[in-house]
């Protein structure tokens, strides 16, 4: 198995491989062109979007500064809003869904590296992929670790660390990230505390 096998294998392998560095360089010469892109350059930005991750769905808007680690591993749907300071440590498939909103400083990672020291010294990694489904909210700050899933229309409370999987439509928050409680009929009254929705 080659190296850039195992990035996806899930096993322990050595990223210190001189080919995925070249390989890595490259899409991060792609990442500061968008990183250095003027905020009236909106088409720019997606074509750059477009040769960089490995799939972008329509109406989607990510906020420069993006930090990734290959780009060409995340995954897109459709009306995705992600703010400022997007980390994806992608070494492996982060797979987002469609309508997700991401607030800023949020990193996103698939990527360890091993507990026993002797390993990690020889620069020793893992990759599990994450997914994120439909219509998730992540809160500012909030860090997903790799190998969890997040079901679709959850809310992920601000600087939650999230390191098992989160069910489908749950409000979740804390380190570790935990399920407060369900959506429920209330949300359709109030969008924070004691505030109304008074739109449609």
């Amino acid at each position: 198995m080659t190296t850039k096998e195992r990035m996806h294998s899930q096993k322990v392998y050595f990223c210190d491989d001189e080919d995925l560095v070249r390989e890595q360089e490259q899409c991060l010469e792609i990442l500061y062109d968008f990183n250095h892109t003027r905020p009236s350059e909106k088409e720019k930005r997606q074509e750059i979007l477009k040769s960089l991750v490995a799939e972008l769905g329509e109406n989607c808007y990510i906020e420069p500064p993006l930090h990734t680690n290959w780009g060409r591993h995340t995954h897109f749907g459709n009306n995705v809003y992600a703010n400022f300071n997007l980390t994806l440590v992608d070494d492996t498939d982060i797979f987002i869904g469609d309508s997700v909103m991401i607030g800023p400083n949020v990193t996103i990672a698939t990527a360890g590296h091993p507990i026993d020291p002797e390993l990690r010294k020889k620069v020793a990694q893992y990759n599990i992929p994450v997914r994120i489904g439909n219509n998730v909210w992540i809160g500012a700050g909030a860090v997903v670790l790799p190998g969890v899933s997040i079901g679709e229309n959850t809310v992920i409370g601000a600087g939650s660390i999230v390191t098992k999987d989160i069910p489908a439509n749950v409000v979740a928050v804390g380190n570790p990230c935990r399920v407060l409680r369900e959506i429920n009929e209330r949300d359709k009254i109030y969008y924070y505390k004691d505030m109304k929705i008074d739109i449609k």
